[in-house]
Parts: structure tokens; C-alpha cells; sequence
């Protein structure tokens, strides 16, 4: 009985330690709503550091790819996320019209995309740091890297 305390005592502690892990690196969220006949309601939370750990999974060949088609564009990329990090909240774009609204910004450290339209809203928030590493591992796989 002692034994598989101890055993659900140890489980218990790793899988607070991965979610305090998974949850320390942030959320990255997907929200969009349409609002006309037939629209759809997406809200998706992932846990950011899923996505570079599953960037491991994808085949070399089209990481190599991917990263073929942005070389030009990754060094400037790397360089911008390293730089963010110490512009906590920065407004890069702010469109309004009569009725629409496009706001492109960071905030407390995530790259934050606004869309507001009288048929659909589209919400997105990326964590910086994923961001950053995303670039890295894309630079990691470019041609000639």
C-alpha cells in the first residue's frame, strides 16, 4: 500500500511539474468568430511550448523547405523576436475604418493580432519567446545553416 502511494505521490509531482512548465511558457490563443448565416466559432487555447517541442516531429525534409522559402527573411525575423522581448507593449499597426478595426501590437510579451469586422472577429496571441524559438528552429534547418 506504501508503494503505490509513493508511485501516485511521484506521478502526481511530474504532472504538476509539466503543466507548471507547459503553463509557465504561455498560452497561444486563437479566437475567431462569424457572425454571418452558417459562421463558425473557433476559440483554441494551446499551450505555447507545444509548438516548438512538436516542431521535432515534422520531417526534416519540409522543416528544410520551410525554411528555404523564408531564408532571406529569418535573420531580420530572429532579430526582431530577440528585440521584442524588451518592448513589453509596442503598436506596430492601427487601422480603423467606418466600421472595421486592425491592430497588430505587442503586449506583456506576446505578439498580439486584432481584427474587428461587422461579420467575423479574429483574435490571435502568441507568446514572444515561442515566436523566437520557432524562428531559431527554422534558421537551425535553412540550406547552407
Amino acid at each position: 500500500m506504501m508503494l503505490l502511494a509513493k508511485a501516485a505521490l511521484g506521478v502526481g509531482g511530474a504532472l504538476v511539474a509539466m503543466g507548471a512548465y507547459t503553463f509557465h511558457e504561455g498560452v497561444i490563443r486563437v479566437d475567431v468568430d462569424e457572425f454571418r448565416a452558417g459562421g463558425s466559432h473557433v476559440h483554441l487555447w494551446v499551450p505555447a511550448a507545444m509548438v516548438p517541442m512538436t516542431m521535432h516531429f515534422v520531417p526534416k525534409h519540409h522543416l528544410c523547405e520551410a525554411a528555404g522559402h523564408a531564408r532571406e527573411f529569418l535573420p531580420v525575423a530572429q532579430a526582431l523576436f530577440k528585440e521584442l522581448k524588451n518592448f513589453p507593449d509596442a503598436e506596430f499597426v492601427e487601422v480603423k475604418d467606418d466600421d472595421q478595426h486592425v491592430q497588430i501590437r505587442t503586449h506583456d510579451g506576446k505578439l498580439q493580432i486584432d481584427v474587428d469586422d461587422p461579420d467575423e472577429k479574429v483574435h490571435v496571441l502568441v507568446p514572444l519567446s515561442t515566436m523566437d524559438d520557432v524562428v531559431g528552429q527554422l534558421g537551425d534547418n535553412a540550406p547552407g545553416a
